[in-house]
């Protein structure tokens, strides 16, 4: 469940789709969990008469309490949001066992049964998108901190001087690495150019002139790759990971960036902690949210 748009489905312990719903979120027009419940139904109504339905798994866009399934805090794409008791509206709806997570920590999950998490037991994700997200996985098991909270690896500084993020630090890897961080990278720059007008470009723009050999394009993927390959040598010095996967809009353009990255991080990280680290791309289905989601219904049940 994002700002824009929901998703559901009925999915298996494997990951399968059997069917699945998208319905755009109308976020401040309308409330959102009466979208979340018209989601669900949706599907439910394609069911045979007497399924078996093991339970209900969400992921959601803002912070998530795990403990209560109830939204800690989100941000003014979701007016209202904040506060609400989520699992306890849905399992009085629908009377059946619900799970309430974050939507970058249900993305781990799909990387874990069906992606580049498969056979690993310590690994990080990374979501760069709007933002940055992250999950740690150790042992097996997302590490959801005190309350829900943990892995905002978007939000760890990577340049003490560097830029101010809304959340209050300096020099977020998210001011840097972010669709939006990139964007504001290039435009910036451009503005600088004496006497040029030019029209604002977004993160793929900045991407793809990267690929074509734009040289001011060049300089920002320089720094966009400098702050990440120093964010992951630090995460790769505090959590020993088998693999790093990189999802996300920004991580699709795949190998060119990811070689960078490895030969970056090569670099900056201790030898005996990079060598057996593989950093590979996520893997990219338009329903990995959706499908993660659901997986949790299986991966935290008794």
């Amino acid at each position: 469940m994002g700002g824009t748009k929901i998703n559901s489905g009925i999915i298996t312990c494997q990951g399968e789709v059997l069917y699945s719903y998208s319905l755009p979120t109308l976020a401040g027009k309308v409330n959102v969990v009466d979208r979340v419940v018209e989601a669900i139904d949706a599907v439910l109504d394609k069911l045979p008469k007497h399924p078996t339905l093991k339970g209900i798994g969400v992921g959601t866009a803002g912070q998530v309490d795990w403990k209560t399934g109830s939204i800690r805090f989100a941000n003014d794409l979701l007016p209202g949001y904040t506060g609400t008791p989520l699992r306890e509206i849905l399992q009085e709806r629908f009377r059946l066992p619900i799970y309430v997570d974050n939507d970058v920590n249900v993305l781990a999950l799909t990387e874990k049964v069906l992606g580049s998490g498969q056979g690993a037991d310590h690994f990080l994700c990374l979501a760069l998108g709007t933002g940055v997200g992250g999950v740690v996985v150790t042992n097996g098991k997302i590490v959801h901190g005190a309350w829900g909270g943990a892995g905002e690896i978007g939000h760890m500084s990577v340049n003490y001087k560097g830029l101010p993020c809304i959340c209050g630090n300096i020099g977020c890897l998210e001011q840097y690495a972010s669709g939006t961080g990139i964007a504001k990278l290039m435009n910036d720059r451009l503005a600088d150019l004496p006497g040029v007008e030019h029209v604002p470009v977004n993160a793929k723009e900045v991407v793809d002139l990267w690929l074509n050999g734009d040289v001011l394009a060049a300089e920002v993927m320089d720094e966009v790759i400098a702050s990440l390959g120093s964010a992951i040598a630090s995460l790769l010095h505090i959590f020993n990971p088998e693999r790093i996967v990189l999802g996300g809009g920004v991580a699709e353009v795949g190998e060119p960036l990811i070689s960078r990255l490895r030969l970056e991080v090569k670099r900056r990280a201790m030898p005996s902690l990079f060598e057996d680290v593989r950093i590979e791309s996520a893997l990219q289905r338009t329903l990995s949210g959706m499908i993660g989601a659901g997986l949790q219904v299986w991966e935290y049940s008794e």
